[in-house]
């Protein structure tokens, strides 16, 4: 069986790799496959079509990166972050020049 590499940014994106194995390794979902000199790599299997792509991503067909569960967790990191921050600045004491 042959799997393409889908991410977009990997160097190998676009080639078929020939599949050894999958299995999980370093908690994950990994593909496992032999490169050109022979030796064993692995991949995410996320980052191949190993898998058959879920509704949200067709659905997206390509024009979505980021899924709508995870752009509300990041806004409520940064909200966090900035109310962090804007309680820290009360604390500090403003010092003023006298004229």
């Amino acid at each position: 069986m042959e799997v393409e590499v889908t991410h977009p940014f990997h160097p190998l994106k676009g080639q078929r790799l020939v599949l050894a194995t999958r299995k999980k390794n370093w908690g994950e979902d990994r593909v496992m496959f032999f490169d050109q000199q022979g030796q064993l790599r692995s991949l995410p299997a996320d980052w191949t079509d190993v898998d058959p792509q879920d509704a949200r991503t067709q659905a997206a067909a390509g024009r979505a990166c980021l899924r709508a569960d995870d752009l509300l967790t990041l806004s409520s990191l940064v909200g966090e972050i900035t109310s962090r921050r804007s309680s820290r600045r009360s604390r500090v004491k403003t010092i003023t020049p006298h004229a």
